[in-house]
């Protein structure tokens, strides 16, 4: 969960700052209690964004709250922190506790397929998952890893998916001919260190400062951005379905200033940066630069080009396993994505 403290006179010099850019901005803790509260605009239609403000990657959710493009199209927006899984993010949009969320397609396909209500409106971003192996190791490509050990955060996260992906499109079974285990992100350049296992998949910020403290002996063999993948979104934006269908014009709005704040991130990797490190004030300015240079922020999918990723995504996700047999990929994008420009 977010730090943010209750009291906006004990914050630090950034939240202060944070809060006199935004304006009219409400900020909430996941149990729903107000921590900060201003005194909402009358002319600005009000959103509660879900947001965790643990990712690099969805940078341009806060930019377009600090450099104004909420604001600029006719919003007002209230961050709603969530500590929890992304299960949460979509119940907080589905049950209407929140509005708009943003985090990685590979968590929101599975629960979307099982009925969250939940829509698509663009995605954000390509890469910042990544997989690493040793240096000295022989293992080369994707390919050199069947028989062997994956190290990752999350048996159900982006990185297994992602990367059982990869291995399935090369005739590797990522159920039987790869072993993955589970240990804290912390953990996982040890485990290699004691050969657990052969290769760790995780996400920025996490895998990017591994690789950095390996002084060099972890190399990447393998990104989200890999193959044909170079050209796909990897986060995206959802926003609860009776949203979409009661004001669409809002739906619109929100999506045009989160994809001008992308733009603006794409453009400016070095002030998003100074921006996204009252976040993470752990991590060097300069290596959150650095990730999101390497990042393509530029590339926000809507409409067909957006149902068209989903697609194939979701077609990749069944062929490896992670979806039901029955599901139809087209059936499902059609059903999710929305064309905000319609």
């Amino acid at each position: 969960m977010i730090g943010w403290t209750s009291n906006p006179a004990q914050a630090p010099l950034g939240r202060r700052k944070l809060l006199r850019a935004a304006g009219a901005v409400s900020l909430l803790v996941a149990g729903g209690a107000p921590a900060v509260r201003a005194q909402t605009s009358p002319t600005k239609r009000h959103l509660r964004f879900a947001y965790n403000g643990t990712g690099i990657c969805t940078s341009a959710i806060p930019v377009a709250l600090e450099r104004g493009f909420y604001e600029k199209n006719g919003l007002e927006v209230e961050f709603v922190a969530l500590a929890g899984s992304t299960d949460q993010m979509l119940q907080a949009l589905a049950t209407d506790k929140a509005d708009i969320g943003g985090s990685m397609l590979l968590s929101w396909i599975k629960p979307l397929e099982q009925g969250f209500d939940v829509k698509l409106t663009t995605g954000l971003h390509g890469g910042c998952t990544r997989l690493m192996v040793n240096r000295g190791s022989n293992i080369k490509d994707i390919t050199g890893l069947k028989g062997k050990t994956i190290g990752v955060s999350s048996l159900s996260g982006p990185p297994r998916h992602f990367f059982s992906i990869l291995l399935t499109r090369h005739g590797i079974d990522p159920e039987t001919e790869v072993q993955w285990r589970e240990y804290p992100a912390d953990l996982l350049p040890v485990a290699m260190q004691r050969d657990e296992v052969q290769g760790i998949a995780d996400s920025d910020p996490s895998i990017w400062l591994t690789r950095l403290r390996s002084n060099g002996e972890l190399v990447e063999i393998a990104s989200n951005l890999s193959e044909n993948y170079a050209n796909f979104s990897c986060c995206t934006l959802g926003v609860r379905a009776s949203l979409f269908h009661d004001e669409p014009e809002v739906v619109a709005a929100v999506t045009k200033a989160v994809r001008e704040a992308s733009a603006y991130v794409a453009a400016n990797p070095d002030e998003t940066a100074q921006i996204f490190s009252k976040y993470t004030p752990k991590v060097p300015v300069s290596e959150m630069a650095a990730m999101l240079r390497s990042h393509t922020h530029g590339h926000t999918p809507v409409g067909a080009a957006l149902r068209d990723e989903v697609i194939q995504i979701a077609s990749d996700l069944k062929r490896a396993g992670i979806l039901k047999p029955s599901t139809d990929p087209t059936r499902l994008a059609n059903r999710v994505v929305v064309d905000v420009a319609a």
